[in-house]
């Protein structure tokens, strides 16, 4: 066979599995279309549709929680610390509830590398993380501020609201993608069709039908970073808020700032636990701080604890003037 011979085939191949792959994103594209508009017939009145979706919504986000967080646990192998082997963290913890609207939440230890502490909603029972370096690493009006932190976060359900957020942006989304899926699968199938007659697969991304995928999927891209930089601020937000609410309720912002600065400098992995000897870690670039800052769940530490020190000295002024 000559070599001319040889491509002909080969192109000849190509342009049938064009055809194919063109014939079977074409089967989807109906099929899908098909389903939406089945499903349009079958439609309730707006008002169901909307309940049913919100119920959903909510249902599919609060298992996803209980899920997420009772495997959390268990991997980190979190174990329920004794109140008699540690009398000293509880009294702290029941001093807390007593003033706060919050039910005496579980208290568990964790060992992680970097010393945290966070709140969880879990089922049957709120639960409050610590790992254990922070009970050799705060001195007791720190450890109290920190607690109280995590109490105000169960105090207004910060996990569970998130979580159901997410969810319902994550419904949203595949109801949106649902709609345009017959769309998706013409575009994707005309795309990879073309590629495939031009004899290189792999461009299919230079083609018209690939440049309106390409379109498409950036619009989600978009759309979806969006929706996380809103979270992500939302969450900053809520840790201001928790920060405001533990400086309420102990009456020692400083001391919450204290506690803030040795988890920060605890975190750092040249200093480790020994981080209470050092002022200051790496520095970061202003870009580095400004990208951090936008994707971040968490404020900037710095920004926190100025936060706090603020707070302590408008304290001393009213005082001063009563």
């Amino acid at each position: 066979m000559s070599a001319s011979s040889a491509r002909g085939g080969i192109r000849l191949l190509m342009f049938l599995v064009g055809v194919v792959v063109l014939l079977f994103y074409g089967l989807l594209a109906y099929g899908s279309y098909v389903a939406l508009a089945t499903l349009w017939r079958l439609r309730p009145d707006p008002t169901t549709a909307v309940l049913a979706v919100a119920v959903l919504t909510v249902v599919f986000g609060y298992l996803s929680l209980r899920v997420g967080t009772a495997r959390l646990l268990v991997q980190l192998d979190a174990r329920e610390l004794p109140r008699e082997r540690s009398p000293g963290v509880y009294e702290v913890l029941d001093g807390l509830v007593g003033r706060m609207d919050v039910e005496t939440p579980r208290l568990m230890v964790v060992r992680l590398q970097t010393p945290n502490a966070f709140a969880l909603d879990t089922a049957g029972r709120d639960t409050v993380v610590v790992d254990a370096a922070l009970l050799r690493l705060l001195d007791h009006a720190e450890f109290e501020g920190l607690l109280a932190h995590e109490l105000a976060h169960l105090e207004r359900r910060d996990s569970l609201v998130q979580t159901l957020a997410f969810s319902a942006v994550q419904t949203v989304v595949s109801l949106a993608y649902t709609v345009v899926s017959p769309v998706v699968f013409l575009v994707s199938g005309l795309a990879f069709a073309a590629a495939w007659f031009r004899g290189d697969p792999a461009s299919w991304a230079e083609t018209v039908p690939g440049r309106v995928r390409q379109r498409l999927e950036q619009g989600v891209a978009l759309a979806m970073a969006a929706v996380t930089l809103f979270a992500r601020a939302h969450s900053r937000r809520r840790e201001y808020a928790a920060d405001a609410r533990a400086a309420a309720v102990t009456g020692r912002p400083l001391a919450l700032a204290r506690a803030l600065e040795k988890i920060e400098r605890a975190a750092t992995p040249e200093f480790g636990i020994l981080s209470p000897l050092w002022i200051r870690g790496e520095v970061e670039s202003g870009e580095e701080h400004a990208l951090r800052d936008l994707f971040s769940t968490h404020p900037r530490t710095e920004d926190r604890v100025e936060r706090l020190r603020r707070r302590a000295a408008d304290d001393r002024v009213r005082v001063e003037i009563r």
